[in-house]
């Protein structure tokens, strides 16, 4: 059973955003359709023999860019082979702390997701932790970006030391899933996800063959139960992950662990496949 950590069904208004830029040019996108059909997505996950994936909806500062209940329809649609990853809003966090809840007990999301490049704020400031505190409460992982931002703001919200480690210093129970593998501060993410029963990494926006040197050490080693696939699609497709699995040297188990067994112990996912 593979499962992928990260990945978007992206909106024609989604990409289209100025944000974007970078992203149309890595897709090739010169014209943006006015629909993008489920297929879309399903196709990506299907040439990759991906079983499942965590579909994610993503809130800014000028509001939500790919809603919780557009994707909550999209999940209702394929059930087992989708699960949602919801968003909330920073600037209310009282309500963001609500909308977790939301998230969790009506809308059956798996995980929560915010980007601190995109809010310009590190994962520290005080305004993400009612939303910890929510996540604790509703026994459900807080993900996140960390390393080096690719659409043009700055990098720094992203570093793990301090930022992630203040953060899972107040809030041992929160279950943090660290997307995007810290580069070029790898290192530092290996530290704290070595360190913190709770911290994980996902390798999200990465080939293996650009891991790393010390994350492919670290997956092979002491790190295999803390290391989680994921692609980023549309971003990579995560068939173009795959292809360059075997680079990796993983063992049997390493292998299994990576692609799928961590994935569902860190989110709570059901053992049978679809």
């Amino acid at each position: 059973m593979i499962v992928d950590a990260w990945i978007q069904h992206p909106s024609p208004a989604f990409l289209a955003d100025e944000l974007f830029v970078s992203l149309r040019r890595w897709l090739g996108l010169t014209t943006i359709p006015d629909v993008i059909p489920d297929a879309f997505t399903i196709g990506g996950l299907d040439a990759a023999g991906v079983d499942v994936g965590l579909v994610t909806a993503w809130w800014g500062p000028r509001g939500p860019m790919l809603s919780n209940d557009d994707v909550a329809a999209m999940v209702s649609r394929h059930p087992g082979r989708l699960y949602g990853v919801g968003s909330v809003d920073l600037r209310r966090p009282v309500a963001a702390a609500r909308e977790v809840r939301r998230c969790v007990e009506e809308l059956g999301f798996v995980g929560i997701r915010l980007l601190p490049w995109l809010w310009e704020l590190p994962p520290d400031d005080r305004r993400y932790y009612p939303v910890y505190a929510a996540c604790v409460e509703a026994g459900v992982p807080f993900c996140l970006q960390v390393g080096h931002a690719g659409p043009m703001r700055g990098s720094e919200y992203g570093r793990p030391i301090p930022h992630v480690d203040r953060v899972a210093l107040d809030f041992p129970e929160l279950t943090i899933v660290c997307g995007h593998i810290g580069y070029p501060w790898t290192d530092e993410m290996i530290a704290l996800a070595t360190k913190y029963p709770s911290v994980f990494i996902d390798t999200s926006a990465y080939k293996p063959s650009r891991f790393p040197p010390q994350l492919v050490t670290y997956l092979r080693g002491h790190g295999r139960k803390k290391v989680l696939f994921g692609s980023n699609w549309p971003m990579i497709a995560p068939a173009a992950c795959l292809a360059e699995l075997d680079e990796l040297g993983l063992d049997d188990e390493a292998r299994g662990l990576f692609l799928g067994g961590n994935a569902r112990r860190v989110f709570s996912l059901p053992q049978v496949p679809r």
